[in-house]
């Protein structure tokens, strides 16, 4: 019993700065939600619109953990709102190295077709 007394505050210390910036996971959370039903409003948006709906609900999901874990002080809680945090950088890691070859791939489009464009304009 008195290991576990002596563990809470020192589960409560590691989980504070997550608990102290549960506002902006929240803030973050819901503008990620809406930016996703606003996309899914066009044909296009449908098929990428899933994306920041579920970045946003597992930030949502990580606030409430991390607010959980620092009430409870169970290492359960805090691994669950680790976990959380994990996915939705996992979600953004992947969208930005997709969206870095996209970016490398119109360019070389770009380049491309503009050493068409100079070839046709010498003819």
């Amino acid at each position: 019993m008195e290991a576990e007394s002596t563990a809470n505050p020192q589960l409560r210390e590691l989980i504070e700065p997550l608990v102290r910036g549960k506002f902006w996971m929240q803030l973050i959370g819901v503008m990620l939600i809406i930016s996703g039903v606003l996309t899914a409003l066009s044909i296009v948006g449908i098929l990428i619109a899933w994306i920041p709906i579920w970045a946003g609900v597992v930030l949502m999901q990580a606030a409430g953990a991390s607010q959980r874990a620092f009430d409870s002080a169970d290492p359960l809680e805090i691994k669950y709102a680790l976990s959380r945090l994990r996915i939705y950088f996992t979600i953004f890691g992947v969208l930005l190295l997709i969206y870095l070859v996209l970016m490398v791939v119109g360019m070389l489009f770009g380049i491309g077709m503009m050493g068409l464009g100079g070839m046709a304009g010498a003819m």
